[in-house]
C-alpha cells in the first residue's frame, strides 16, 4: 500500500488550486492510498525556539522536548513513500508556512549529518515527491525563482532527489487562464504519478 504525505502551505489552505489537483489525482490514480494530510496554510507551525537552537548543541539534547515537533515531522516523512508539497510563491520563494517546516525538517545528526568534507549528507531516503507551485504569474521563467533551486537543495540535503516540480501560474488572471492552467498540471501530475506507481 502507497503511503502519501499531502503537505499544503497555501493561505487558501485545502481550498488551494494545487491541494485540490493534489487529492483529485490521488484519488484517481492512487486509490489505495493511505494519505496523510497536513494544511500547514492554515495552521502554520511555530517558530524554532531558543530551546531548540540550545538542544542541537546539548548532549542528549536532541531527544528532548524542544525537539519533539522536530521529531514528530521527521518521523512522518519518513514514513511516506509518496510526498506531495502544494506551496504558492512568495515574493519570488518559499512562503513562510513552507519555511517552517523546513526548518523543523532539517535538522543535524537527525534527517543530515555533515561528512569529513563538511558537506551534508541526506540521512533519509529517497521517495517520489511532487511539489505543485502556483503562482499569479502567467509563466514560469518570466521572473526570478528562487524556490525551485532552494526546494530542490533543501530536499536534496535530507536525502530525497526524486522531485517533479509541477507549475500553475496565472492563479490571479481569471478562471479561464486558471482553469487552463489546472488542466495542463493536471496532465503533467497523471502522466508522471502514472508511470511509476
Amino acid at each position: 500500500m502507497t503511503r502519501a504525505l499531502l503537505l499544503s502551505f497555501s493561505p487558501h489552505g485545502k481550498a488551494a488550486q494545487t491541494f485540490k489537483l493534489a487529492r483529485a489525482l490521488l484519488n484517481d490514480l492512487v486509490p489505495g492510498a493511505q494519505v496523510s494530510e497536513r494544511d500547514y496554510g492554515a495552521q502554520a507551525l511555530p517558530p524554532l525556539t531558543r530551546e531548540y537552537a540550545n538542544a542541537l548543541t546539548t548532549p542528549g539534547g536532541l531527544s528532548g522536548s524542544a525537539t519533539a515537533l522536530s521529531e514528530e515531522l521527521i518521523v512522518e516523512l519518513e514514513a511516506c513513500d509518496l510526498l506531495i508539497m502544494c506551496t504558492p510563491v512568495h515574493n519570488f520563494t518559499v512562503p513562510a508556512a513552507l519555511k517552517a517546516w523546513i526548518d523543523h525538517v532539517v535538522r543535524i545528526h537527525r534527517s543530515f549529518t555533515v561528512n569529513e568534507q563538511f558537506a551534508k549528507v541526506g540521512l533519509l531516503r529517497d521517495r517520489r515527491t511532487f511539489v505543485l507551485v502556483s503562482s499569479g504569474n502567467a509563466r514560469k521563467g518570466h521572473e526570478p525563482d528562487f524556490l525551485t533551486p532552494y526546494l530542490t537543495t533543501i530536499l536534496a540535503t535530507v536525502g530525497i532527489y526524486s522531485v517533479e516540480f509541477v507549475y500553475l501560474g496565472a492563479m490571479v488572471r481569471g478562471d479561464e487562464a486558471v482553469n487552463r492552467a489546472v488542466e495542463q498540471a493536471h496532465q503533467q501530475l497523471s502522466a508522471a504519478i502514472g508511470a511509476g506507481l
